[in-house]
């Protein structure tokens, strides 16, 4: 009688595959802007931002949230206790965060302000920055970049990137003002799905840290 091979609890463990995203980026850009095709380079080197996107800056040490709010639809019957037959109602991703900048992009995204062209505010350190709380609320379309760094066992980089091609404001938190803490405009935007894109959010992850876990080997 053979003998039995023992199993190991830690095959399939990876401590090389656990990330975070030490550094964070998100760039907002108008609808005419072009849409992101690819993040990377051949080499998986991030490649320049696009022309029209806007950097947010720094933000609180909350980071960035992508809640995904999934609603489902059951089928209940007399022979059963639970669901026979559950299918996605609805699945809507949405992302949040607290900008700690004064820029042009934090204030355009929490007011529905252009980020390029007629209306949209100057270069910082311009005369007089103003604009008019809308009559009737403007909530423009935006495009958003979302890049998140960490490293890799060798130090080689390793991103994670979002991109929402189509996305708007759909809630925002009080502006803060306060001697203790900078000045906040906290959004949450919703992402929709872009036509001619044909999704509400592309995802990537590469880098040079991302092909040096690739197996010997191929």
């Amino acid at each position: 009688m053979s003998t039995p091979t023992p199993v190991s609890l830690e095959t399939g463990l990876h401590t090389e595959y656990i990330r975070k995203q030490l550094v964070q980026a998100i760039y907002a850009a108008d609808m005419s802007a072009a849409a992101i095709a690819n993040p990377f380079d051949t080499d998986g080197n991030l490649v320049t931002i696009p022309t029209g996107y806007k950097a947010i800056g720094y933000t609180t040490d909350d980071g960035i949230s992508f809640p995904s709010e999934v609603s489902m639809s059951d089928v209940t019957s007399s022979q059963s206790s639970e669901p026979t037959r559950s299918d996605v109602e609805s699945d809507v991703l949405t992302a949040s965060w607290s900008p700690q900048e004064t820029n042009a992009a934090t204030i355009a995204m929490y007011d529905g302000l252009p980020l390029s062209g007629a209306g949209a505010l100057p270069t910082i350190g311009s005369a007089a920055w103003t604009w008019d709380r809308a009559k009737s609320g403007r909530n423009p379309f935006r495009r958003l970049l979302f890049i998140g760094l960490d490293y890799g066992d060798d130090g080689g980089e390793i991103y994670v990137v979002k991109h929402m091609p189509r996305a708007r404001l759909t809630d925002k938190d009080d502006e803060s003002w306060s001697r203790a803490d900078p000045t906040t405009r906290p959004v949450t935007v919703t992402a929709y799905r872009d036509s001619t894109y044909g999704t509400s959010c592309r995802n990537w992850i590469d880098g040079p840290g991302w092909r040096a876990l690739a197996p010997a080997g191929g």
